[in-house]
């Protein structure tokens, strides 16, 4: 099996399950007893509290576990909003290709009434700090733009945004699911607010996260019943999974570098393959991308019949995100950056990362394009466009 889909999920580190067994074998407590099985626990907590917060530039206490990025999304956004209510602020600025843990809430919240404006994101998917600053108003209560977008892998000028909202006393949201682990952060040099993350994103386990949130920021909880995380979010703490995501993100970390430079080669080896495709065209930032992010759309296919024949060849990869894969709508997200309806239908997304080979890579660039050319020979929309019936959109 050749796996390249690591936007989606990745396989846990030895670090981590290490970690994630020791917890279940030998604390098993729980965390909120005062008898010693029980602190033991809650002294694993505060240990992955404190080396989380090192891996941001944070402080422990800013951090809150959470059961991954959309719970933390949630959380974050919910709070701003309503401490910014409180002060007579009720707009908010974010982008039209954020996940759609953000874009679901930000609609509820308009339900409420906020004022949502989205930023256009342009051809290659990204917004600028001017942008935002033009979109900041008195009554502006939080800006939320993503470190990286989750399909098409641009990375966003984070720290410039950052200036901004904090020069204009605006809080600052980031979903930074896809950029902890493989691009640097530091929350106070780059004036981050809230930040969120997701362990399985880089090699950790599925179902536990984290929400940064600045200390003086009042939390709004969104889940009741305990007076876990300080009160903030209550639920019996995951200390394994805890364990083991702090541990994924501390190598993570002490690999990024190297771990980067493998993964960035892998993907630039993909994109000039697959850009001899004809009629294909590359999704995102060409430059300013994540490590192993590839986004293609390839006209005249359909993505969904691609994956299955990658399948049968044992390459595994997405046809956008993981999140919306059972959904026949074309990806907002390439709606965004103005491809057509049709072209968005033939998008694919390979996600590799360090533990990914050349020869992987030269298996799927050899499959691709065998896989385009039989859909493309199958389709009587393409036979209309060889034969200038219809136009090319790519």
């Amino acid at each position: 099996m050749i796996y390249a889909d690591n936007a989606a999920t990745t396989k846990p580190c030895q670090a981590a399950i290490r970690a994630m067994t020791d917890c279940m074998e030998h604390i098993w407590g729980n965390p909120s007893s005062l008898y010693e099985a029980g602190q033991a626990a809650a002294a694993v907590l505060a240990d992955a509290r404190e080396r989380i917060a090192v891996c941001i530039g944070a402080m422990p206490e800013e951090i809150y576990f959470t059961s991954g990025g959309s719970e933390a999304d949630n959380q974050a956004l919910r709070s701003a909003a309503y401490l910014g209510a409180r002060n007579g602020k009720k707009h908010i600025v974010s982008t039209a290709f954020e996940h759609h843990a953000v874009l679901h809430t930000l609609n509820r919240l308009a339900k409420e009434g906020f004022e949502i404006e989205l930023l256009d994101v342009g051809a290659i998917g990204t917004v600028t700090a001017e942008q935002v600053e033009s979109a900041v108003r008195e009554d502006t209560a939080l800006v939320t733009v993503m470190y990286a977008n989750n399909e098409i892998g641009s990375v966003l000028p984070i720290s410039e945004i950052g200036s901004v909202c904090r020069e204009r006393g605006v809080l600052f949201h980031t979903d930074a699911v896809q950029a902890a682990g493989h691009l640097p952060i530091d929350v106070k040099e780059q004036n981050i607010d809230m930040l969120s993350l997701s362990a399985h994103k880089f090699h950790g386990p599925k179902g536990t996260g984290v929400l940064y949130a600045r200390k003086g920021i009042a939390l709004t909880g969104i889940i009741e019943g305990g007076a876990q995380e300080r009160g903030k979010r209550a639920g019996t703490e995951n200390v394994p999974a805890i364990a083991g995501m702090a541990a994924a993100l501390e190598e993570a970390c002490l690999h990024m570098a190297e771990n980067a430079a493998k993964a960035a080669a892998l993907r630039d080896r993909l994109i000039i393959g697959l850009s001899q495709v004809p009629h294909a065209a590359l999704n995102g930032d060409p430059l300013n991308r994540l490590p192993g992010n590839v986004s293609f759309c390839f006209e005249g296919v359909e993505g969904e019949s691609m994956l299955l024949l990658l399948d049968d060849r044992g390459i595994c990869a997405s046809s956008g995100s993981a999140c919306t894969s059972g959904s026949l709508d074309p990806s907002h997200v390439l709606l965004a950056i103005g491809r057509p309806h049709e072209a968005a239908h033939g998008s694919l997304r390979l996600s590799v990362c360090e533990k990914n080979t050349e020869k992987e890579v030269d298996e799927i660039l050899k499959a691709v394009p065998e896989i385009v050319s039989c859909l493309r020979n199958m389709s009587p929309l393409w036979r209309d466009k060889i034969n200038g019936k219809k136009e090319f959109l790519l």
